[in-house]
């Protein structure tokens, strides 16, 4: 399965929106939280997002193929800051269109660089 950076970027916005999503409650998220995507394809990029060290998580089992989630850590909270903007995001992905596939690491570094140019430090 392709990832989906704009996907990544909503499911991010999603856990920070859910006070639910605190650390201490564990929640599976699923086709009624993401219209519009299977799930499979959310349970597959949470676990992206929880390997990247974003998500706070555990792995899918064969007897249950979600991704259980907890919160989002300081790093996903930094990147989700970094991009949370639709303005810098939209910027982010120009930069990033005309490549066939961006690392995780590059994209943030972008979106960092672009939060510094629009507060004028670069």
């Amino acid at each position: 399965m392709k990832r989906d950076m704009d996907f990544v970027r909503e499911i991010l916005l999603q856990i920070e929106s859910r006070p639910d999503l605190d650390g201490i409650h564990w929640i599976e998220l699923d086709e009624s939280d993401f219209p519009g995507h299977t799930n499979e394809e959310i349970a597959y990029h949470i676990q992206l997002l929880v390997e990247s060290g974003l998500v706070e998580g555990t792995s899918p089992t064969y007897e249950s193929p979600s991704v259980p989630i907890s919160r989002l850590t300081w790093p996903g909270h930094e990147f989700l800051d970094n991009i949370k903007d639709k303005g810098v995001w939209e910027s982010v992905k120009k930069r990033i269109d005309k490549l066939p596939g961006v690392a995780l690491a590059v994209v943030v570094e972008i979106a960092k660089e672009e939060i510094k140019r629009l507060l004028m430090l670069k």
